[in-house]
């Protein structure tokens, strides 16, 4: 919980330099690769040698909605769950659900609260809440991820939903003192993550049974996409892909890599491929340098949309940034961008992304207008 917090206050301080910009999907372009879900990864037109590929690519969701576990869940209130407040755990008694501000960086609670079949309880989300449905739903957060306590107020909330990564910090936990209910749930960056965020999202609502539901769900999905990927990928060491996650706000000159326990670990893990930064010991995530780039010498980097957008495209960072030039990835050209707002959105979204990004990984040449 430590972790995402401080990986999310520096997120946080990034994102002021390109605010707005999260969360926006992106038009396809003819690097776009589409997932279509209705065709098998193995029936793609796959890339002979990942490692050798040249050229960008762009992972776009074909449909980045969330369908619901039940349509009317059953509820058992009031519900006293465990909050996990600045100053440490305390007991938080729900007998409210009917107006719901959710509410972090990525918008894993407020895809949740949908997941589970609470949408129509949401008065309030963050700025990278986008995904259908959600387009009428008040934004409560500005640039910098920051909310706005009158905002919040105006809605008329009986509970705030949140996890730490949207702040400050103790603004959101003074809402209680105007007798809104304010839980802090754990929201950690990795699949068993997102099944956990539905058993305890779910005991908020005092939905237990949708929960599972949804944890179930999540992690079947999961597991499936990650069999079917393995199924594709290179399974020798020697050729799979070394995967990097570079962080981007060209405009503030804000460079990181992301490393263990950050989120895209688990998403290179789950990608069939080799996450360098952890094979080289890096924690959370850490500003990029000459230095660290050269010695992780990666084959494909991982950004976000805007963020490569940020700093002029391809063409711009490499000029920008020399020492990523030299890497394998740069030479090549291997960048594969998607969505701010999705690529590190642990969720009932999480299979969805994995299947995205894999075919923009491995079959760059089967999106529409490719």
């Amino acid at each position: 919980m430590r972790r995402r917090i401080r990986l999310a206050a520096a997120l946080a301080l990034a994102a002021l330099a390109l605010s707005g910009c999260a969360g926006v999907t992106p038009a396809p372009t003819a690097s776009s690769v589409v997932a279509d879900a209705s065709t098998p990864l193995s029936a793609l037109d796959l890339v002979d040698d990942p490692r050798g590929y040249v050229g960008e690519s762009t992972a776009v969701m074909a449909d980045a909605g969330i369908d619901p576990v039940a349509d009317d869940p059953a509820q058992a209130l009031p519900a006293t769950v465990v909050s996990h407040d600045s100053a440490g755990d305390s007991s938080v008694t729900v007998d409210d659900t009917s107006r719901v501000v959710a509410m972090d960086l990525s918008g894993s609670i407020a895809a949740t609260v949908w997941g589970l079949g609470f949408g129509d309880t949401l008065v309030g989300v963050d700025q990278a809440v986008t995904f259908p449905g959600t387009e009428d739903i008040p934004v409560v957060t500005s640039g910098g991820h920051t909310v706005n306590a009158e905002s919040v107020i105006a809605l008329r909330p009986t509970l705030v939903l949140t996890d730490g990564s949207i702040g400050p910090r103790d603004v959101v936990e003074q809402l209680r003192d105007v007798g809104i209910a304010v839980v802090f749930v754990a929201n950690e960056p990795s699949f068993a993550g997102a099944a956990q965020l539905a058993h305890d999202v779910a005991a908020v609502y005092g939905a237990p049974d949708a929960g599972t539901l949804l944890a179930d769900r999540v992690e079947a999905d999961v597991d499936a996409k990650i069999a079917e990927i393995a199924a594709i990928a290179p399974r020798e060491d020697g050729e799979k892909l070394r995967m990097l996650f570079l962080y981007l706000r060209g405009s503030a000159g804000v460079y990181y890599l992301f490393g263990e326990e950050s989120g895209a670990d688990q998403l290179i893990e789950g990608l069939g491929g080799i996450d360098v930064a952890g094979e080289l010991g890096w924690d959370g995530m850490k500003p990029m340098t000459d230095e660290a780039m050269v010695a992780a010498d990666p084959d494909l980097v991982l950004v976000m949309t805007h963020g490569i957008e940020s700093v002029g495209g391809v063409d711009g960072l490499l000029a920008d940034k020399p020492a990523i030039a030299l890497t394998a990835a740069g030479e090549h050209r291997r960048f594969v961008d998607m969505d701010d707002g999705q690529i590190l959105s642990f969720g009932p979204r999480s299979a969805l992304v994995l299947d995205a990004l894999a075919r923009a990984i491995y079959a760059p040449a089967s999106g529409s207008g490719s």
